[in-house]
């Protein structure tokens, strides 16, 4: 008896020992095709930009690219900012303080994609539409943004996206 169960137990670990350098095999031979899904260089660098600030006056706006999307940044005057401020988080369809999309109350930075579609609202260039709130309006369905970018009025469900921003100096930013 005691003979039937040293086999057991042998061949028991054989098994163990078996599935175990199956699954190891396996994972070592699958890794390079998971691997080859991550992201190359290129792209990587890609991932974030830096953003000089000094060229844009108290009210005015610019557009850059990131990740083939337009990012919207405003130096807003101090008048946008008390409307932002003034605006009761119960009347938002997506309720967001200023002070969560803004880190810098004067500086504004949001990807510039309505979040209805993805059609690129209007507001950013001098003489565009802005919309009930003053802030930016999607011509595709009528969505209508504030001075902090969230959305008030339209079929748009969220607020304009605030990308991942990091400021480097006073008036630089990395995004990403």
């Amino acid at each position: 008896m005691a003979h039937t169960d040293q086999s057991d137990t042998t061949r028991r670990d054989f098994l163990y020992i078996a599935t175990g350098s199956f699954a190891a095999a396996t994972a070592f031979s699958i890794w390079p095709l998971i691997d080859q899904m991550n992201p190359d260089a290129s792209v990587l660098a890609l991932s974030s930009t830096e953003v000089d600030l000094t060229p844009v006056e108290v009210g005015q706006s610019m557009t850059v690219k990131w990740r083939g999307s337009p990012i919207f940044i405003r130096r807003r005057t101090a008048e946008e900012i008390k409307e932002a401020l003034a605006v009761p988080l119960e009347d938002l369809p997506d309720p967001e303080a200023d002070s969560e999309r803004a880190e810098k109350p004067e500086w504004l930075i949001m990807v510039g994609v309505c979040t209805h579609l993805g059609c690129i609202p209007k507001g950013q260039k001098l003489g565009d539409e802005r919309g009930d709130y003053n802030g930016w309006f999607c011509p595709c369905h009528g969505s209508h943004y504030d001075t902090a970018g969230r959305i008030r009025k339209g079929p748009a469900p969220l607020n304009l996206v605030v990308p991942p921003i990091e400021y480097l100096e006073e008036t630089k930013i990395r995004i990403g």
